[in-house]
């Protein structure tokens, strides 16, 4: 589902007057807003840590999905208009198997990429979600992408990225494994939790007449955000 009608000239000053906002509100967050940023401590504990620590690993992977806004942008545009448990089910296992398997993949392997590139494109994934969500390939090139099979290919995306990061923390070898599996395990734990939350609130604002009203600005605004995280990770290669 998407939206089928363009804004009123209204709608339009309004949408454009909350993206400025938002575009001005993560330049004043400055350069801690990149995606998957590790707080300090946490980079310290994982470099330190080394054995079978399950439970620490676990709120680590929770505390990163909760705290991850791409993650959580993302996932936004994918259930913004699903209503059915099915269908929201079927689109976020499909983001958790890409998510989890390049996630183990890359750290096992020990197979990276530049950490920038790999977060351009994860904020490209949200612009993706919001044009379709405007249904603007539709009216540009006349066809409907297929969204199950971006949602997998860009979680793939999503769990490289993190591994990426993971690798830049030189985790120690001995008890990794088990120690990754429980990272994982809290990332799916926070998602449900963040997505839960997502669901209560977009419940009670799909009651709402309000929903189609503000749906063009909320999917601009998101747009809006993508590229912003797509800035700043250019800006980051270009000054690397």
């Amino acid at each position: 589902m998407s939206i089928r009608s363009i804004a009123p000239p209204g709608g339009i000053l309004r949408c454009a007057l909350l993206a400025a906002s938002l575009l001005l509100l993560c330049f004043a967050i400055g350069a801690e807003a990149w995606a998957h940023n590790v707080a300090e401590g946490d980079k310290g504990y994982i470099q330190e840590s080394s054995g079978i620590l399950f439970w620490p690993f676990v709120y680590l992977g929770a505390k990163h999905m909760v705290t991850g806004y791409d993650h959580l942008l993302f996932l936004f545009g994918v259930i913004f208009f699903l209503y059915r448990m099915k269908d929201i089910g079927l689109y976020v296992t499909l983001f958790a198997v890409g998510h989890s398997t390049t996630m183990l993949f890359g750290v096992l392997t020990g197979i990276s990429a530049n950490a920038y590139v790999i977060d351009a494109i994860i904020g490209l994934s949200v612009v993706y979600k919001a044009l379709d969500n405007l249904g603007a390939y539709q009216r540009w090139f006349g066809v409907q992408p297929n969204t199950k099979a971006a949602t997998l290919i860009f979680g793939f995306f999503h769990g490289f990225g993190l591994a990426t990061k993971i690798l830049e923390f030189e985790i120690a070898n001995e008890g990794l494994i088990p120690n990754l599996l429980a990272f994982n395990i809290g990332v799916e734990i926070g998602q449900l939790l963040a997505l839960g939350t997502i669901l209560i609130l977009m419940g009670f604002w799909r009651r709402t007449p309000s929903f189609m009203r503000h749906a063009f600005a909320v999917n601009t605004i998101l747009m809006t955000a993508g590229f912003v995280l797509v800035g700043y990770q250019l800006a980051g290669l270009a000054a690397a």
